[in-house]
């Protein structure tokens, strides 16, 4: 019996600590994001504005996103914090979506604009002939767990 319960109690903690870790590494390993005079610099020429925010059906208290979203032909500019996780992804979405059923239904019908690597402001290209007037809502997604973090409806 004692056996059974170290086994059991071991792989309690083995997998807790492999959660901990999927977590925290990506907090770790993050490279630090653009400073905040170069993103309002970046930000300036805007287009479209909106605000992510923590209050969306979809996001909790590790999956949330808040502050200003800033998008031009050229580049899309974040403000703000992230929750900090891994496999982050920067989608624009045809249509307002604020969870991840909602997402995954018009997900063929998105682009995905880039990598997030930074939790705490971003800058990314728009890649060469996606129009952002196609679109109207910036969304991140965690595509390693399919997990929605934060959304804004641009226009």
């Amino acid at each position: 019996m004692r056996r059974i319960l170290l086994l059991v109690s071991h792989t309690i903690v083995l997998a807790i600590g492999f959660a901990l870790g999927v977590y925290f590494l990506p907090i770790l390993t993050a490279p630090k994001g653009p400073d905040q005079a170069v993103l309002e610099a970046e930000a300036q020429g805007a287009t479209y504005s909106a605000e992510f925010t923590r209050d969306l059906k979809g996001s909790d208290f590790l999956h949330w996103g808040e502050g200003t979203v800033s998008v031009s032909p050229k580049q899309i500019v974040h403000m703000g914090k992230l929750a900090p996780g891994p496999d982050y992804k920067l989608y624009l979405v045809p249509e307002f979506v604020e969870d991840e059923a909602s997402f995954e239904a018009v997900k063929a019908r998105s682009v995905q604009v880039g990598d997030v690597k930074t939790f705490d402001g971003l800058i990314l290209e728009v890649p060469e002939g996606v129009d952002i007037e196609a679109y109207d809502t910036v969304l991140i997604w965690c595509e390693a767990f399919g997990e929605f973090i934060t959304a804004a409806k641009y226009r």
